[in-house]
């Protein structure tokens, strides 16, 4: 498989939209928490109030982690600004189609901030059709995919 084919298959196991547990660390000090994520362009997406502390967080030290289920995506989130500016609104249109629940309970034009997670490096968990358990590795600056067994035993 190469990395593009890796890339995609990867999107296509997190589907439109999942609630995802994001680590952020400030001063060696890990801090997780679950946030409601959309994706498109190879990225992911989620919103946030900037006056939390995640937000505090990931703004002084954008290296951060997010998963679902075998998936572990290693990243850096940037702060797009006000999720009702971006330019074609894609992301608020997308979480009321997919989270409507959050949409509605928790959207504030005035606070709520669009975060962009750019993936550098995934590791993700899966099966093969004998139930052999296997781990690709993405790694983005590389472009490389790498598939290991974790057993090998037949």
């Amino acid at each position: 498989m190469n990395f593009e084919a890796a890339v995609q298959k990867m999107f296509e196991m997190l589907g439109n939209s999942k609630i995802m547990a994001l680590a952020t660390s400030k001063n060696d000090h890990v801090f997780v928490r679950n946030v409601s994520c959309v994706f498109y362009d190879n990225k992911i997406y989620f919103k946030t109030d900037k006056n939390f502390r995640k937000t505090k967080q990931l703004l002084e030290n954008p290296q951060v982690a997010i998963c679902w289920d075998g998936i572990q995506v290693e990243g850096i989130a940037v702060n797009k600004g006000l999720v009702v500016e971006e330019e074609g609104r894609r992301f608020e249109q997308a979480y009321r189609k997919y989270l409507w629940g959050s949409y509605n309970a928790y959207s504030h034009e005035d606070s709520e901030i669009l975060i962009e997670i750019t993936p550098k490096f995934v590791e993700i968990w899966d099966q093969d059709s004998n139930k052999r358990g296997f781990q690709t590795f993405l790694d983005f600056d590389k472009q490389s995919v790498e598939v290991v067994y974790y057993d090998e035993k037949a």
